[in-house]
């Protein structure tokens, strides 16, 4: 794996976000030229306490502005994309449903747009999320060729991504093309160095660190937890193998979900993490006033056959290592956060703790 990325010109978009810093700081260790593109971080972001603007090329530029958009990937001119920038929550599409249609469909159809004259072999990896799915509260995993859809102005703008993504490679990315493309689905990731306000895990550890009762909307939803790692390893195989797919024969959807045994709800996510506090931790329940699924999973029996890809942590250990991660940030002063994130992306190389 470090062969392959030793000089590759990467680019990240989103990398200022929790996924894309964790991501940045794996593609670094692995020796990758690494280029970012994305808004700039919030106060406190794990991208500034990992010291990545060390280990990159850096731009604060907004998906939205094409001209600008079109420019920089130019002089960048990459071997590999990772786009993950987005506006990432429901709730807020909820609240403000234009900014985060424009952003994440007319963002995505702008960066796609930025790298389709491309004179060199190229992977695209299009990051949307398990919500691109129809809803219908089914008990088995959605699979890659289920239909699409979107409850919800977040859901249905990452659907209508998928959908801006499968044009721009049926457009664009086929025949004598040298670009390759694929999506990557996947969601409710956990891990440590999440601060935003109105997300599940940092509002957790938040309360037990401050020994204060969590208000939760919607405990007895059912989600398919994973750790941070797990999809962003899925990420790396697929650039890989898009890179190397000369004859077009890689699919171009895949789903990255965790195995059955991290389908758990809300409160049971919430029970996990305060045992490894040593601590039960008081729960009020409140309406969120905005709809919300009770079930949703991804089968990802073509991440297997095709990739080699299966989760590594399953749920129990999932959770223990991010609240790990968010224990020894708020209890020593002491804390190196880009070694102990390191020491957990080697563990995760090289242990497998599916049970």
């Amino acid at each position: 794996m470090i062969d392959f990325w030793s000089g590759k010109r990467v680019l990240v978009t989103g990398h200022t976000g929790f996924k894309g810093s964790w991501l940045s700081l794996w593609l670094s260790e692995l020796g990758a030229d690494l280029y970012g593109i994305a808004l700039a971080p919030e106060d406190g972001a794990l991208f500034e306490m990992l010291d990545l603007p060390s280990r990159m090329a850096h731009s604060v530029l907004d998906i939205r502005e094409a001209r600008q958009l079109h420019a920089r990937v130019a002089e960048i001119d990459p071997d590999i994309v990772f786009h993950l920038a987005a506006q990432p929550l429901v709730i807020d599409g909820y609240l403000r449903p234009l900014e985060t249609f424009d952003t994440n469909v007319m963002g995505t159809a702008n960066l796609l747009n930025a790298l389709r004259d491309a004179g060199k072999r190229r992977a695209i990896v299009c990051v949307t999320t398990d919500k691109v799915y129809r809803n219908r509260e089914w008990e088995f995993g959605y699979r890659e060729d289920d239909t699409l859809g979107g409850h919800d102005p977040y859901s249905a703008s990452k659907a209508a991504a998928e959908l801006i993504a499968a044009s721009y490679g049926g457009s664009y990315f086929y025949g004598d093309s040298p670009v390759r493309m694929a999506t990557a689905r996947a969601g409710n990731v956990i891990g440590g160095g999440d601060m935003s306000a109105n997300r599940l895990v940092p509002d957790i550890a938040r309360s037990l660190s401050r020994r204060e009762a969590l208000t939760l909307r919607h405990p007895t939803a059912t989600r398919p937890w994973q750790h941070v790692l797990d999809p962003l390893g899925g990420y790396i195989m697929l650039a890989e193998a898009l890179y190397a797919d000369g004859e077009r024969a890689l699919p171009t959807a895949f789903n990255f979900g965790p195995g059955r045994d991290a389908e758990r709800t809300v409160a049971q996510l919430v029970q996990a993490a305060g045992s490894i506090w040593d601590m039960h931790l008081p729960v009020t329940d409140v309406e969120s006033g905005f709809h919300e699924t009770e079930r949703l999973m991804l089968n990802t029996d073509r991440a297997a056959a095709v990739l080699g890809w299966t989760p590594r942590w399953g749920f129990e250990h999932s959770v223990g290592e991010t609240m790990r991660w968010y224990k020894a940030r708020f209890e020593s002063e002491a804390f190196d956060a880009v070694a102990f994130t390191i020491s957990q992306i080697e563990s995760f190389r090289c242990e497998d703790h599916t049970a």
